[in-house]
């Protein structure tokens, strides 16, 4: 069975309801936001994280309308940032597509990304739960600093693997575990269910992120990351620090402080990012993730096996596997 379909199963018909009540929240007689909001679900492609949402949520109880309104809001606040992001990046693409920004204009995006944010805050405060609506307000906090944690470790000189980890929890790993979190809570889950399923989105993030950084190593004209692309931004991520803090060799760290000056040549990134995949560094990142991955699995371990389950299971290893 297609891997998509052993995690969308046991909740085919929440997901029906997830997808029109997604499209309801962001109804709006304005034609040019009609527009952008058809654009950005165009985007939203399998709608991995409400799935997620769902899923945690269905492992400890039945899914409610607070889960619902809970996935929709982690939805849209995921989207507004992404929104922003493109226009703080000046990116022309989304994974493949057209952004925001580059379809209509800068201010078109900023206020599109502030309509998402305030809908997602409408739809937290649906739940009518205290620790989702809290839950959901701090994420949009992390999400924030994470950027300003990455643009401060661009400007420095270290090749730190812990500043690495802080950037990937603050900016992809905390929606993760936000939308596992976020399932238990609005199905009343104990405190110790709670926090096991916020670690379980966690190390999937984790994972997520991982998977991504081995992306910039390899041509991918699907998900619009061209080679070395990260450096290009000034990023050093977890394959190159390792292949500089194992070899210290004093060219490549030169080259990589040239990348965080954001002075780095096509050519220096090139021979970087040559120099990572020759000294082990995409191998030490998958083995890294392989690591979170069992992490996760063991987390579930004290849940009874049955679809949904299997579906949690399946969706970590989707992550893992995903080639774009």
């Amino acid at each position: 069975m297609e891997k998509t379909l052993l995690i969308s199963g046991p909740i085919s018909v929440e997901m029906e309801h997830f997808r029109a009540a997604l499209r309801s929240s962001l109804h709006s007689d304005n034609p040019l936001l009609t527009h952008v909001v058809s654009h950005i679900l165009q985007k939203s492609g399998k709608m991995m994280r409400p799935m997620l949402t769902l899923l945690s949520a269905k492992l400890l109880g039945e899914v409610n309308p607070a889960t619902h309104h809970a996935a929709i809001s982690l939805e849209l606040l995921h989207n507004a940032s992404l929104v922003h992001d493109d226009v703080v990046d000046e990116s022309d693409q989304r994974r493949g597509q057209v952004s925001v920004n580059a379809l209509f204009n800068n201010k078109v995006a900023v206020l599109s990304g502030d309509y998402l944010l305030a809908t997602s805050l409408v739809q937290v405060a649906a739940t009518h739960h205290l620790e989702i609506i809290a839950l959901v307000a701090r994420l949009g906090q992390d999400l924030a600093d994470g950027e300003l944690l990455q643009l401060v470790n661009v400007s420095n000189d270290t090749f730190s693997d812990e500043i690495y980890y802080r950037v990937i929890k603050k900016k992809t790993a905390v929606l993760f575990a936000a939308c596992t979190q976020a399932g238990a809570l609005s199905v009343d889950a104990s405190a110790e269910d709670v926090e096991r399923m916020r670690l379980f989105g966690e190390y999937i993030g984790i994972c997520f992120q991982i998977r991504d950084d081995i992306f910039d190593y390899y041509v991918n004209e699907e998900i619009g990351k061209p080679t070395g692309n990260d450096m290009k931004e000034g990023k050093l991520t977890l394959p190159v620090l390792y292949a500089l803090n194992s070899t210290r060799d004093e060219v490549a760290v030169s080259w990589a402080i040239k990348v965080k000056h954001g002075t780095a040549s096509e050519e220096e990134i090139a021979q970087l990012v040559e120099f990572t995949k020759q000294h082990g560094g995409v191998e030490y990142a998958e083995q890294t993730m392989e690591q979170w991955k069992a992490k996760a699995i063991e987390l579930l371990s004290v849940y009874p096996d049955g679809e949904v389950k299997t579906a949690l299971l399946a969706y970590l290893d989707c992550v893992i596997k995903r080639s774009k």
